[in-house]
């Protein structure tokens, strides 16, 4: 099975290495748009207006400004790169301690690179999938198309657990019946709401306790499930025509 992770905003910056090799990255089928992305971003990051064509603000214009020397920034495996709530609970230091056949299963989407490894090396970049990005336009549209054929082949018919929110699952939403999405809602009183802090939370406690538990990975949607059920109390609804397979984790009220 494959771990698609979403990237999170908060990026830290490595502090030193070598800088970005785009030839050493995942999918290097992506490389031709990857390139065409960085120089667009690099571009638009050194304009006067660059916080406003980005859809940011003023208190992270130093983040803006280190787009401008992204070829030249030291670069770090994209598991320590990316920050937040989802890699906090996933425990990126344990992680990085399991076998490593299984660490470079995980896969992580980004408006930058449309998908890198976890062990890939990249710099910290300000980039969302949501922006319309200068002369390239809306990058959703633009990462759509690059990334349907090299994903399709690189997963083939393995399993997918989809962890990603849905700004990066439109580019690429996956095989239904290989793809599990992976909701997470609360029950308080018996009524079921969604959670979206504790849904990021909870699902890099889902991809931690995958990684580290012991044995390989499931091999089906359906062994997903039961593996996740080891720890959380979860639902299964399987993948039906255009719909893929929903692992729903319940949390129950604190």
């Amino acid at each position: 099975m494959f771990i698609l992770l979403p990237p999170s905003e908060g990026k830290t910056p490595a502090q030193d290495g070598a800088p970005l090799d785009l030839s050493s990255l995942s999918l290097p089928e992506l490389n031709e748009t990857r390139r065409e992305v960085l120089a667009e971003l690099q571009k638009v990051s050194a304009a006067p207006d660059a916080l406003e064509q980005l859809g940011v603000g003023e208190r992270i214009a130093g983040e803006v400004a280190r787009n401008i020397d992204l070829d030249t920034e030291p670069a770090a495996h994209a598991l320590t790169v990316y920050t937040g709530v989802l890699f906090e609970a996933l425990d990126v230091p344990s992680v990085l301690q399991a076998p490593r056949e299984k660490v470079e299963r995980v896969f992580i989407a980004s408006a930058l690179f449309g998908i890198v490894g976890a062990l890939d090396r990249i710099p910290a970049y300000r980039l969302s999938m949501k922006t319309s990005l200068g002369d390239l336009g809306p990058l959703a549209k633009l990462w759509k198309q690059a990334l349907q054929e090299p994903l399709a082949e690189h997963f083939g018919d393995a399993p997918v657990l989809d962890c990603r929110s849905g700004n990066y699952r439109r580019p690429w939403p996956g095989i239904p019946e290989n793809t599990v999405a992976v909701n997470v809602v609360k029950e308080t009183a018996g009524q079921r709401k969604i959670v979206s802090h504790w849904a990021k939370h909870t699902r890099g406690l889902v991809a931690a306790h995958l990684l580290q538990r012991r044995g390989p990975l499931p091999t089906s949607p359906e062994a997903i499930a039961e593996a996740v059920a080891e720890r959380f109390e979860v639902e299964f609804g399987p993948s039906s025509g255009k719909q893929s397979a929903v692992l729903t984790v319940v949390l129950p009220d604190a």
